[in-house]
């Protein structure tokens, strides 16, 4: 596979860049759709928090768990076919999540999403990959991943005026609408590669497979990579998808409005972030890790200061900490790179669904967290939890940053140790 653009120049792979962002960005609008809907969605379908949570939890279940199969049939079939089934099923998921009337339905819907979503984001990486020069990567693996977010931005303030004047049905029937749109576009340009419209890697056995697995798995930098993608993300993903909205409404006593834009801070957060980590990371590759820990211990301070205030703390106080907290995003990003210098590129999308698993199981023990502990909390009334049952319920995230601190001082001293050894054979950069 070549890392080179195509003799055509740099319009055709701008051009193939920018429909697989354009199909990550319609899927992280997906993902993120029902956190400025939860309340309408308790109303419709009358459940209480922990139903509530069980929405985004079994999305990010489903996501997390296909990610090691979507790395493996990206390796195998290409980009650009897993990227196809991934639009088709989020579009119909989508639909059918409109279309749900019961809490059953509902659910079933929102599975679909997640294994719609699943499909895309490896896919991208992929294609950033083979389209652009590898010196380039790190900066477009940033811009990719930051650009994607603002999917979350038209699911914020957007969204809740549309669920406003449109309701629930033609709100989430637009927003599917769009991948209709995106589905001819990828067919018409999308390639795997500058040289193949789409490629084939090599058909292996169930013990080949499973083996190429293991190889990549038990490569120091791998298990780095997801340990910094499992620390970084949880913060934003939580408040972005389910439980932004109502800390800020319910546990911090602000406007609908103010909470919104408060959500949208935060992804702006996201986006500015990304190419200035981008940056980071190409020029200073041996202090990635540290740049990961040093922005977990920033949200951590954030959030331990809006805590601990007595009452609700100020507007300014709640500004730093979505600006934070966002920064997280871009943060998770790391991790990848450091599993594109560990592995060569037959393993390559098969390490990243590996990595990109950490940060989603992350989420998804929070998310449910979160839900268990206002309900318990706040017994008997899921629509008015007290500032006290969030300050409980958000405190869950210091035991998670606890937990992925640990492991990557632990698995950067392996990787450092493995490319010192490395260097002697003058191999390439593996070390976080």
């Amino acid at each position: 596979m070549s890392n080179e653009p195509a003799p055509a120049g740099a319009l055709r792979t701008w051009s193939v860049w920018g429909i697989g962002l354009a199909i990550y960005f319609l899927a992280v609008f997906h993902r993120s759709s029902l956190a400025v809907a939860g309340l309408v969605a308790t109303e419709r379908f009358d459940i209480n928090a922990s139903q509530l949570a069980t929405f985004v939890m079994l999305q990010l279940l489903v996501y997390a768990l296909m990610q090691v199969p979507v790395g493996l049939a990206v390796d195998r079939f290409g980009p650009r076919r897993v990227l196809t089934a991934g639009l088709v099923v989020l579009t119909a998921a989508q639909a059918g999540f409109a279309f749900a009337e019961s809490y059953p339905v509902a659910l079933v819907a929102r599975l679909f999403v997640g294994m719609g979503d699943a499909l895309t984001f490896i896919c991208v990486l992929r294609l950033v990959a083979s389209w652009f020069p590898p010196r380039r990567v790190p900066f477009m693996t940033q811009i990719t991943g930051t650009a994607g977010q603002f999917g979350a931005i038209v699911a914020a303030v957007p969204m809740t005026v549309a669920l406003g004047a449109l309701g629930w049905t033609r709100t989430y029937l637009l927003a599917g609408s769009f991948g209709i749109v995106l589905l001819v576009a990828l067919l018409a340009v999308v390639h795997d590669s500058p040289g193949e419209r789409s490629r084939r890697g090599p058909a292996l056995s169930l013990r080949e497979t499973l083996g190429g697995l293991a190889e990549a798995w038990r490569h120091p930098g791998t298990r780095l990579g997801m340990w910094i993608h499992f620390m970084t993300p949880f913060g934003s993903n939580v408040l972005g998808m389910l439980w932004g909205y109502p800390f800020l409404v319910q546990g911090q006593g602000l406007s609908d409005a103010t909470a919104g834009v408060l959500l949208t801070v935060m992804i702006v957060a996201v986006m500015a972030t990304g190419p200035v980590l981008g940056w980071l990371v190409g020029a200073y590759p041996l202090q990635r890790s540290t740049m990961a820990m040093t922005i977990v211990a920033a949200m951590a301070l954030a959030w331990a200061v809006v805590l601990a205030w007595p009452g609700d703390a100020p507007l300014a106080v709640l500004v730093v900490l979505v600006v934070v907290v966002g920064v997280g995003g871009p943060a998770s990003m790391i991790g990848f790179d450091v599993a594109r210098t560990s592995n060569p590129v037959e393993r390559l999308s098969s390490a990243t669904g590996l990595v990109n698993q950490g940060g989603f199981y992350a989420t998804l023990l929070l998310v449910v967290g979160i839900g268990l502990v206002l309900d318990w909390r706040t017994p008997g009334d899921s629509a008015a939890y007290t500032p006290e049952a969030f300050t409980w319920a958000m405190s869950l995230q210091f035991v998670l940053w606890g937990v992925g601190l640990t492991q990557v001082w632990r698995y950067r001293r392996h990787a450092r140790a493995r490319y010192r050894a490395e260097q002697d054979h003058q191999a390439p950069l593996t070390s976080g």
